[in-house]
């Protein structure tokens, strides 16, 4: 690789700077909330949620909601996954998990009477589509006896399959539950990386589904990558995108393998000594962003890539991106109710998070309580931050004059040393700044979470006294 900085001139949405990269890349925060879920206490409870829904409900103006469910199964088990999931082949755990997911459901419905009003349901998982077609009819009749749904032209409904777990007549099925979006797993389409990461998923079935979903008339197709998986190699994840590309998908999300066995057991049987080094990960990354950007793929952050009409890229071209703990999302600002083991909910100044495990779930269920174990209520300079990493994150800047009006402070003052921290990274080329505007350049998108992390005041503080904590990925 050259050790210059190589620009992408066909797309100027993003721009390759290695030495850059190699000097900044650090571990750190996704910002997929701010404060991040490791700041979650227990000290946050049912009663919490319940005056956080209260607080929504006071409001005059009624906000749509986002509606999140975790199916935490899979058939089998994939080295590298991070997720909170349960390899199962005995089908009679899912019939008990959906009998308690129903019943919260309820319950999160009759907290939200009234103002129930869906625009965007995900599922994720685990893999979703571990349910069999009647039990997803079940659950989707079940959802529309508590919640009301936004006609299809406007919601936007995703599920992630598995390309493993369907048929073409499945595609078919999930389209006419109510489902408009799908996101399908790929990694990498070489053999010997499937080997080594346990997942065997043959090139011709996964085309089949992209193909059947177009077929259904799903409004977008996404596939996810993941670059530095053991035995990968520049020519197998060269080739993966080759395939990816011809398929023609609405979106790409291009994910760096984070190797943390310390945290993650599956990823215990993956041998160090097969991935592949830390400047082969930057050519893969590389390889990645020239090639989707000569197939005119535009770079919406965060390892995500949309096609120019895409709504992804169209809401960052208008200014309404939003992220969450999905990702990237078009409905800004809405309140998101989430149901299922470990799933997380946003609503008003507040996160909270369900309870980890099956038995522990149950137990609140029965109870007839929301099983909330910890969360956060937001303080006035959360939200701030907040507010300045949302910004960044998806628009790539920031009217500081906007911030101080809305916000009734003095910027400079308040972020004294923040800004301190971004004049360095405007020596370094990742940002240009004045008294009006913080704006990321090009070279800087890839690297804007250490951007973010400079308004992170609970990583900062955390920093003075300890390392970086081995939770975090690295940021490139």
């Amino acid at each position: 690789m050259s050790a210059t900085v190589i620009p992408l001139s066909v797309l100027p949405s993003v721009e390759f700077d290695a030495p850059l990269i190699r000097k900044l890349n650090q571990l750190g925060p996704r910002y997929t909330s701010y404060p991040t879920a490791d700041r979650f206490s227990g000290a946050f409870g049912i009663a919490d949620y319940e005056r956080a829904v209260a607080g929504v409900r006071a409001k005059t103006e009624k906000r749509a909601l986002s509606l999140y469910l975790h199916i935490p199964f899979c058939n089998t088990v994939c080295y590298y996954c991070g997720c909170n999931k349960i390899v199962t082949r005995d089908r009679s755990k899912a019939v008990t998990y959906l009998d308690y997911l129903k019943r919260e459901v309820a319950m999160q419905g009759r907290l939200f009477a009234g103002m129930n009003q869906i625009e965007q349901l995900h599922f994720g998982g685990g893999t979703p589509t571990y349910l069999s077609d009647e039990q997803m009819d079940d659950l989707m009749a079940h959802l529309r006896r508590w919640f009301t749904f936004a006609p299809d032209a406007v919601g936007e409904y995703s599920i992630e399959i598995d390309p493993r777990t369907v048929s073409r007549e499945r595609i078919h099925t999930l389209r006419r539950q109510g489902f408009n979006r799908l996101s399908l797993g790929v990694q990498d389409f070489d053999p010997v990386v499937q080997k080594a990461v346990n997942r065997i998923q043959p090139e011709q079935q996964t085309l089949d589904i992209i193909a059947a979903a177009r077929a259904a008339d799903f409004r977008s197709v996404s596939v996810d990558l993941i670059y530095g998986l053991p035995k990968q190699t520049l020519t197998t994840i060269g080739q993966t995108l080759d395939k990816v590309i011809a398929a023609d998908p609405d979106r790409i999300a291009i994910y760096n393998y984070a190797h943390m066995p310390h945290l993650f057991k599956p990823q215990r049987r993956i041998a160090e000594e097969d991935l592949p080094d830390a400047d082969t990960k930057l050519e893969m990354l590389f390889l990645c962003i020239r090639r989707l950007n000569e197939a005119a793929y535009i770079y919406i952050g965060m390892d995500h890539f949309a096609k120019p009409g895409d709504d992804l890229a169209v809401a960052q071209r208008e200014g309404r991106l939003h992220r969450n703990f999905q990702g990237y999302s078009t409905h800004a600002e809405a309140d998101l109710v989430s149901c299922g083991v470990s799933a997380i909910s946003a609503i008003g100044p507040t996160y909270s998070q369900n309870v980890k495990t099956l038995d522990v779930y149950y137990d609140h269920i029965d109870r007839n309580e929301l099983p909330v174990v910890r969360g956060i209520e937001l303080k006035a300079d959360d939200l701030l931050r907040r507010q300045l990493i949302q910004r960044l994150m998806c628009n790539f800047e920031l009217s500081i004059a906007d911030i101080a009006q809305t916000y009734q402070i003095d910027f400079a003052s308040y972020f004294a040393p923040e800004l301190e921290k971004l004049r360095v990274m405007q020596e370094d080329g990742l940002i240009t700044l004045d008294e009006d505007w913080l704006r990321v350049t090009l070279k800087g998108r890839l690297l804007i979470r250490n951007i973010c992390m400079t308004f992170d005041t609970y990583l900062n503080q955390k920093r003075a006294a300890e390392p970086e904590p081995l939770r975090y990925s690295k940021t490139i």
